[in-house]
């Protein structure tokens, strides 16, 4: 009875027009513990705001603070409640106590007569960044950085964010001349042009900005490579609401589980951020930074026969998403953080990074790799002005795979070249919800490697492209507007629950447990579908040329995971050694007697191809070989632009711009914006990051 009435006067108070803030109030006082209503006793209602890269709306599961607090309070019993309002307005409403939590925080000790704080954990890194042209005669890259710079600091001019964490001692001893700027990006954009020496900022945080904001900037900064301090994050709790005390406990008890059993370091190394290992004596420590593809996840399960074989070589793995891979790879090369050895790279990466030296020539390969056995079409394009700069791990094109049992059942049949006509007829024909069998399954997860990897080339086949022949951006155009339309159809009406959460790997799955009537994706997966192990479908498997519209140029364009080897690693040698071996027909041997036939990484070498064995256990070898050597990189748009590489624009622009279009695509397919407004924020966006 009790929770009735509250949620009825909930509904009605959120009809009254009253000011936000007693809105909150009144809402708040409902949410505390009532006769009968136990369920609140167990709530916290939490605030916080937009501290990218560690909390974000738009961020996986909302970043690491966030999918670090939900769990914490899972174990503990808690319901999470949350809001996001600025900085200064979540303060303020915990220390009235119109909320119970605020997070994530630093401690201060000004703060402690208004907020119970939690135990601390995993968090910022607070370091100085300056341009790599500005030469301090001190400056050494290595090291303790209060040792570097230690006698210069105090004449520099310092970048400081109006409110920001700064270390006191290091501000009394240090920050004599300090230009306060309003936020991180303004300071950046100072630092950059020469208005300041150095800022003080998190390292995550600069770098990811970078990226996403100003990716001119990158690789025209660099980090003192030791931080100035680590700051780890807490929760503040409100002095002034009831049980306050005890909920600090619980969840100082759950945050001592989660840390305890590695959940807490898990969660942290699955949004990207890891911590220094510390070198083996007598080792040569080589850090790899991967992508979690299956193909991937077997490199590393076997890596131990290369250790086995070269005991002086310590392997560490970084493995992430596909979207989080690629923004850390970028984002280290951004402040020249050096954190990896070895970079997963796409084919379309290779010549940018090579031509900005952000990887290294690869010189010297053993005899016994035999290069003349690379497929000629993929070694082609390993290389940037006549040097090899990657090894080729798997190369793919794409295709349509589709369930024979669901076409034959609806009495439909696929062409030998589809259309993206028929396939939504098809998808309406097959979709079955009821059954959780669903007509078609997409890339839907935001990011230039997940949904835009599919929509760029569906764009392309209607007629699409990025930029007109004078680098102006074109996203908001009628072909744009009829590809996007097509695709939000398609998911809104023909495909599974919750699509945004869904990416590569989870269209995969769906697929294997026999929930797509139809998927458009990656060659490679052929691979796990067809695996009798991994696949309950396998035996209901057909597959289809990736459909085509208006134009079938660049439909079966090829991409290739390929390993390189950072500028930055300081184990070069030892490098190479592992991406000559996890890239010969030694490894390729290895994967066929420890995983099978059908599991070695396909499009890569010809003896694969010429392997009467690989053939009968893969029926999808020809198809995929004929998608990879007919694919055409360039002069794929059909209409003339300055890049005609529409997978992948050879301007480090290229990676923010594409992110942030597949960002606003999935809030239009959330049904948070409609599709003009969509491509209207990607166009002005496009524009805003041009001019820059």
């Amino acid at each position: 009875m009790a929770l009735s009435i509250q949620n009825e006067l909930k509904k009605r108070l959120m009809n009254v027009q009253l000011g936000n803030l007693f809105v909150l109030f009144l809402l708040t006082l409902l949410s505390y513990p009532t006769p009968g209503n136990a369920l609140a006793e167990k709530t916290i209602n939490f605030v916080t705001f937009e501290c990218r890269p560690y909390v974000g709306k738009d961020l996986p599961n909302q970043g690491f603070v966030h999918e670090l607090i939900f769990e914490v309070c899972k174990r503990i019993g808690y319901q999470a409640q949350l809001s996001y309002y600025p900085l200064a307005r979540s303060k303020m409403l915990v220390e009235e106590g119109l909320a119970d939590a605020l997070f994530p925080i630093f401690y201060d000790e000004t703060l402690k007569d208004k907020f119970l704080f939690s135990d601390p954990f995993l968090g910022s890194a607070l370091g100085l960044l300056k341009k790599k042209s500005f030469i301090v005669p001190t400056w050494k890259n290595s090291g303790n950085a209060a040792d570097n710079v230690i006698d210069s600091l105090k004449k520099y001019r310092f970048g400081v964010v109006q409110g920001g964490a700064v270390p006191a001692h290091f501000d009394q001893t240090f920050l004599k001349k300090k230009d306060y700027v309003p936020n991180d990006l303004i300071n950046i954009d100072k630092l950059y042009w020469g208005r300041n020496d150095f800022i003080i900022i998190d390292r995550y945080t600069v770098a990811d900005l970078i990226v996403k904001k100003r990716p001119q900037y990158i690789g025209q900064l660099e980090f003192l490579s030791s931080p100035i301090e680590t700051n780890p994050f807490r929760i503040a709790f409100s002095k002034k609401t009831k049980g306050t005390r005890q909920r600090q406990l619980d969840f100082n008890r759950g945050l001592k589980e989660v840390a305890e059993d590695g959940t807490m370091e898990r969660i942290w190394n699955k949004h990207g951020f890891y911590r220094k290992e510390t070198d083996e004596p007598g080792k040569r420590r080589l850090t790899i930074g991967t992508v979690n593809n299956a193909d991937m996840l077997v490199m590393q399960e076997l890596s131990y026969q290369f250790e086995k074989d070269h005991p002086d070589i310590d392997l560490v793995w970084r493995i992430m998403d596909e979207n989080t891979l690629r923004l850390r790879l970028l984002s280290d090369i951004a402040i020249a953080d050096g954190q990896f050895d070895i970079m997963t790279i796409g084919l379309p990466q290779i010549k940018i990074w090579a031509k900005n030296k952000w990887i290294t020539p690869l010189q010297g390969l053993p005899k016994a790799y035999d290069k003349e056995d690379i497929i000629p079409s993929v070694l082609d394009n390993m290389s940037y002005d006549g040097q090899l700069y990657a090894l080729p791990f798997y190369a793919e094109s794409m295709m349509t795979f589709y369930r024979t049992d669901l076409f034959n059942k609806a009495g439909i049949e696929m062409p030998l070249r589809p259309t993206y006509e028929d396939i939504k007829n098809f998808a309406a024909a097959i979709h079955d919800p009821e059954n959780q069998e669903y007509g078609i399954c997409l890339r839907c997860k935001s990011g230039w490697g997940e949904s835009m990897g599919l929509l760029i080339r569906l764009v392309n086949t209607y007629g699409g492209f990025f930029f007109d022949n004078q680098w102006n951006p074109a996203v908001n155009s009628p072909e744009w507007r009829k590809a996007i339309s097509l695709y939000l159809e398609l998911i809104t009406k023909y495909g599974p629950p919750q699509p945004t959460l869904n990416g590569y790997n989870e269209n995969l799955s769906l697929f294997a447990a026999g929930h797509c009537g139809i998927w458009i994706d990656a060659t490679v997966s052929a691979g796990t579908l067809f695996d009798p192990n991994k696949s309950k479908v396998y035996d209901k498997l057909g597959f289809a040329p990736i459909p085509v519209a208006l134009t079938p140029k660049g439909s079966n364009y090829m991409y290739v995971w390929a390993l390189a080897i950072s500028g930055t690693s300081n184990n070069k040698e030892a490098a190479l050694q592992f991406i000559t071996w996890a890239t010969s027909k030694e490894y390729i041997k290895l994967v066929a007697e420890k995983k099978g036939l059908g599991a070695v990484p396909p499009g890569t070498r010809t003896s694969t191809y010429e392997n009467t064995d690989y053939k009968a256990v893969a029926p999808f070898a020809e198809f995929v070989l004929d998608a990879i050597q007919t694919a055409q990189p360039d002069a794929v748009s059909l209409m003339p632009t300055p890049d005609s590489n529409i997978i992948f624009i050879g301007t480090p622009e290229y990676s923010a711009i594409s992110d942030h279009i597949g960002w606003e695509i999935g809030r239009a397919l959330e049904a948070k914006i409609s599709l003009e407004e969509a491509l209207l924020n990607s166009q002005e966006f496009a524009v805003r990051v041009m001019k820059h």
